[in-house]
Order: structure tokens, then sequence, then C-alpha cells
């Protein structure tokens, strides 16, 4: 663990105690005293999962205050310490902020929690070559869906708004939507309040949208959200289910919105389906086996 844990030494004196790296308290952020430093660690995970929604792009520091909706002053000296110990990086000449490599190295030694991306693999890939469109894994992780894995179809035009990584408020993209339908009527509604802030900075999108969504695909057996967080795109998606039938993820199929029409969606929505609970019964066996 101590290889892989590269933390810095310039600004702030560190010491060593079975393999962890802890801030000398005289050095500390203030931010970093408060409510015995928990409400700082919240409120760091929090710019840091603000910082992935943006993916590969990166953000400013005046784009992170806007969305995580704190104070200028608390962002700054907190990314300034997650710069400094590698968990955030900062681009010398844009001054752009990104995720640091120490997220990565921290990530070689995570325990999967479920095959998921191992399961979906094939699947995603058949149904690539069978629509000749773009597929999408989504997983769940609390509030957001995070991106896990994408195959291209052959199709010339494609529709690409979301690479391996990025992660986006639950609802705001077909595989999010197919995940709150899925979910417990008061648990989608806990999330829809908790994103509410959210949603406006993705384009049309708000509470009473979503509900609506929710509903129709319920009544559709698929979510479909069109010319919403990416204009002239169209995306389907069904949930994977867990052995208690919780959505523990989804695959959806995006495509340019001439491409969607209401028939084709019907009929890769009934591929969908059955490959996302192939993937479901391939994750289940995995997991008795463990």
């Amino acid at each position: 663990m101590a290889g892989i844990l590269r933390l810095r030494r310039q600004k702030y004196n560190r010491v060593r105690h079975e393999g962890i790296h802890i801030v000398d308290a005289a050095n500390r952020s203030p931010e970093l005293e408060a409510a015995g430093g928990t409400q700082a660690i919240s409120r760091a995970l929090l710019l840091l999962r603000v910082l992935a929604s943006a993916g590969r792009n990166g953000m400013r520091v005046t784009d992170i205050v806007s969305a995580s909706a704190l104070p200028q002053g608390t962002v700054s000296r907190i990314l300034a310490t997650l710069v400094h110990e590698g968990v955030v990086e900062r681009e010398p000449r844009t001054r752009r902020l990104f995720v640091g490599p120490l997220v990565h190295e921290l990530a070689l030694v995570a325990r999967a929690r479920y095959l998921l991306t191992e399961a979906s693999r094939e699947p995603m890939r058949w149904l690539a070559e069978q629509s000749q469109d773009t597929l999408y894994l989504s997983e769940p992780s609390g509030t957001e869906a995070v991106c896990t894995a994408s195959e291209q179809g052959s199709y010339p035009i494609k529709a690409l708004p979301l690479h391996v990584g990025i992660r986006r408020p639950l609802g705001v993209g077909a595989g999010g939507l197919a995940i709150l339908a899925a979910m417990a009527p008061a648990r989608s509604a806990e999330i829809l309040r908790a994103n509410a802030a959210r949603y406006p900075a993705y384009g049309p999108i708000d509470v009473a949208y979503l509900e609506a969504a929710i509903e129709q695909s319920h009544r559709d057996g698929w979510a479909t959200v069109a010319d919403k967080a990416t204009a002239g795109m169209t995306a389907i998606a069904t949930p994977i289910l867990g052995r208690a039938g919780e959505p523990i993820g989804a695959i959806s199929i995006a495509a340019i919105s001439s491409r969607m029409t209401l028939e084709r969606r019907a009929a890769l929505a009934r591929l969908l389906k059955a490959k996302c609970a192939e993937i479901s019964a391939s994750v289940a066996s995995a997991g008795s086996r463990t």
C-alpha cells in the first residue's frame, strides 16, 4: 500500500503511520478542523464528485463553486489540499482542475462490488453489432450514475455524449433514468430531491420532468431521453437488476435522434431487455460462487 500512495512533501509536514499519511495539525487547512473533520471530508468528496462529472474535460474553480454551491473560499482551500495530496491535478497553463493520479492508484487496490463490467462486455458488443449504435453501461453511485463501460457500433454518425468515468446525477441520461425508474418510489423521490438543484445545469431537466419520465418509463417498459442533456441525440435504456430486484446498473443505446423512431426504439428495447436479463443472471451466478 505504501508503494501506491505517493503523497507529496511539498507544503505540508506529514508523518507515516501504518501506511497512512497524515497532515500535521499545525499545517492543516481550517476546513479540516471543522466538525472534527467530518464536514470537511464530506465537502472534499462532494468537490471530487463534481469534478469527476466533467470527465476528462476538467473544470475551472468558478464552475466547481457554482456546481457545489459552497463558498468560494471553502472550495479554494479544500482544492488546494486535494491538489497537494495528488487527489486533484491542476493544469498549469489553463489552470483547469482534473481528477488526480492518486485516485487511479487507490482504485488499483479497490475490490469490485459487482462483476458487472465483465458480465456486460460480450452482451454490449453483441448489441453494438446489432444496432450499429453506441452502448453505455451505467452504474448507480449514491445519487449519481457513473459510466463504467462503452461499445461503439459501426454507424458512421455516432452519438458520443459520455465516456467511461463520467458521473452525472441520476436521471440526466437514459441509463440513470432507467435506474431511477427501477428503484422503489420512496428512494427515487429521495434522489430527485437531493439532485434538484443540479439538474438545470444539464439542460431543460427538472424534478417535474423526471417524475413524468419515470412514469413514462413504467408504461413503456424502458427509459427514453430525447434531446435533453445532449441536443440531437436520443437514447433508450433498460435496467440490470440484482438478486433482490434492485437496479445495479443499466445499459443504454444512444444514436442521433433521426435514427430513433418509435418503432426502432421498441425493437431495440426488446434486445436490451433480453441482454440485461442475461447479465443479471450472470452476476447472480458469479456472486453465489464468491
